[in-house]
């Protein structure tokens, strides 16, 4: 199933793969059930993986009251 990678503050999508790919090499096993259900987006045919692009972790860092914001993009 393919994974499309997008970041969960500005949308944008950062990568996708197309071929199959087993969790283990992912990394999805370590997550916590909560961390699952707040990353992994499943879906019938896609699974979106929400993460975060280095331009919203570097603008979180520099102003972290921002985080208080559903989106950074104001």
């Amino acid at each position: 199933m393919p994974l499309t990678y997008i970041c969960r503050h500005c949308q944008q999508v950062l990568g996708t793969i197309e071929q199959e790919v087993p969790e283990y090499r992912l990394g999805f096993h370590f997550l916590t059930p909560e961390e699952r259900r707040d990353i992994i987006l499943g879906e019938t045919d896609r699974i979106t993986v929400m993460v975060i692009c280095e331009v919203c972790q570097e603008a979180l860092e520099a102003n972290p009251e921002l985080a208080l914001y559903q989106s950074l993009i104001q």
